[in-house]
């Protein structure tokens, strides 16, 4: 445990890639595989689900201590985080006498705190638990009183990208990355096997039949508005253009003859969708996809909204209802394994067409769709495409070099994204609230409202984003000195401030007091120029809903 609270450390102190890279290389060199594996299984951001809450360890806090509520809460707002409050306090107690015996929990492995005193500890109840968490507690340093609540919560954030983890195991290993990122593709167990597994010479334990591939990304077309020759190289007809499509990004296999369905956030999903998993059975065994899950009704020229899809996400076993309501469609646009052959070093081009002739028996079932390739005479002509882009459901549109390979990640200069531009609202400021952990002290969170047809300010989004750290001190001593009333850490403020909210989409929705639902908001600028009362109103924003 200590090494990894080390580790943990470091990696916050450490201010370049390659120092943290280091660090994490030099943790897995030297700890147990069984340690390895669950510090592998937390830095992936794969922690286990909460096993006590923050207010609880706030109450046990204050029973193994004279500290008063008032105290703890006002620390608490300087600090912004329960866990890391409760570290910094506990340590103001009378120190135990038998400082040998109280060590004994610190000294423990990681893998003992993840699979037996952290358990144990959130398994039992009452006075129990205070006394189980307490022992965890007596002869920990703050650093390690930190990881430990942090791991308690399920709210430990180390902070470091994936591809850095990867690095670092490639470097211990002699491994390319990509062949780790695939390892660690379709969850991986915090066991010593599966960590001695990621690392396995290249000729074994490849072969399970579920795991996916990781993603290649595309990156956003950078600037003037129109693509250019000096932007892009090559001319236009170098270039396969497809929609970009608004739904869940996935990959659709069919190995051993069982149909599996991954999102890009690594979880099976074929449940959800059971429409596509059996249209999945009819692919040749041996088959990867890489694509787009919709909602698209029978009979319909585009996809539903968004918000249609959500409706679908997450439940086991949709009912007969959801399926004939919300039927859904994969959009394919890739071909990343054939015959149980590895195609992603191929052409762009050549996959495109093997695609082409893989999905052109199943076209009439409707549940596998082949992307359609967008015409691009020249470049100019692709402004054209993108204004048509919201008429048929897509956020904008795709570039793809056809001569590029299925890369891992995000690799400027193959794959590209030229979204539409967001939709905008000016609205009014009605609510703020402290945000957390380094900006604990300053009103972060905001609340922004639209008139309706009765001259009253609806709540219409909430946004945290987009502004300076100028502009959020500025507006943090404005709302202190405009605050109209408070509701616990909420407080209501003068309707006074203007600001231009920025967001992909709206859907009509029964659980705001707006009937909307705003998708992505963020402040996109301050409009001290604007009173109040010229700000847009619900009418405006449901002329935006989508159909």
């Amino acid at each position: 445990m200590q090494a990894f609270v080390q580790l943990v450390e470091r990696l916050d102190q450490c201010r370049g890639t390659r120092e943290r890279v280091q660090a994490i290389a030099t943790y897995f060199q030297t700890a147990e595989p069984v340690d390895a594996a669950w510090a592998l299984f937390v830095l992936q951001g794969g922690q286990r689900r909460r096993l006590i809450t923050g207010r609880r360890l706030r109450q046990i806090c204050l029973e193994g201590s004279s500290l008063p509520d008032w105290l703890f809460e006002d620390c608490y707002a300087h600090v912004g985080d329960s866990a890391e409050t409760i570290a910094l306090l506990w340590q103001q107690r009378q120190p135990p006498s038998a400082e040998a015996h109280t060590r004994s929990c610190a000294d423990s492995a990681l893998h003992h705190w993840m699979e037996v005193l952290l358990p144990a500890a959130a398994a039992s109840e009452g006075e129990e638990q205070v006394s189980a968490v307490q022992r965890l507690w007596e002869g920990l340093d703050p650093s390690e009183l930190l990881v430990a609540n942090k791991l308690l919560t399920g709210g430990l954030r180390v902070g470091v990208a994936q591809g850095l983890v990867v690095k670092a195991l490639s470097q211990i290993s002699g491994l390319d990355a990509a062949l780790i990122t695939h390892r660690l593709m379709g969850g991986f167990q915090p066991q010593a096997a599966a960590f001695n597994a990621v690392l396995a010479p290249a000729d074994q334990n490849d072969g399970v039949p579920s795991r996916p591939y990781p993603f290649f990304l595309a990156s956003p077309l950078p600037p003037p508005a129109a693509a250019q020759e000096n932007r892009l190289p090559g001319l236009a007809s170098d270039w396969l253009a497809e929609w970009k499509w608004d739904g869940i990004r996935g990959q659709i296999i069919r190995r051993q003859g069982e149909s599996y369905l991954w999102s890009r956030g690594e979880e099976l999903i074929q449940t959800a969708f059971p429409e596509l998993a059996a249209a999945a059975a009819a692919l040749p065994d041996g088959s990867v996809l890489d694509g787009e899950v919709l909602i698209w009704p029978s009979g319909a020229d585009q996809p539903a909204s968004f918000s249609r899809l959500q409706q679908r996400l997450g439940r086991k076993a949709p009912s007969r209802r959801h399926l004939s309501d919300h039927p859904a469609t994969f959009i394919a646009y890739d071909l990343l394994e054939r015959d149980g052959d590895d195609w992603r070093t191929y052409p762009l081009q050549q996959r495109r067409e093997a695609l082409e002739d893989l999905l052109a028996p199943l076209a009439e079932q409707g549940r596998l769709r082949l992307s359609p390739a967008l015409p691009m005479p020249s470049w100019p002509h692709l402004e054209s495409l993108r204004g048509q882009a919201r008429s048929i459901g897509a956020e904008g549109v795709m570039l793809k070099a056809k001569q590029s390979p299925y890369l891992v990640g995000r690799r400027r200069g193959f794959w590209w994204k030229h979204k539409l531009e967001p939709q905008r609202l000016d609205a009014v400021l009605l609510y703020a609230q402290a945000g957390s952990g380094r900006r604990a002290n300053l009103f972060t969170d905001y609340t922004f409202g639209l008139w309706d047809d009765d001259g009253r300010l609806v709540s219409f989004a909430k946004a945290y984003s987009g502004l300076t750290d100028a502009e959020i001190t500025k507006l943090d001593r404005w709302i202190r000195s405009h605050t109209l009333e408070r509701y616990g850490p909420v407080r209501a403020v003068e309707p006074l401030q203007v600001f231009e909210l920025a967001f992909e989409g709206i859907q009509p929705s029964k659980r705001h007091k707006s009937g909307l639902a705003v998708r992505f908001p963020r402040i996109s600028r301050w409009r001290a120029d604007k009173p109040a009362a010229e700000a847009d109103t619900l009418a405006g924003a449901k002329a935006l809903l989508q159909p």
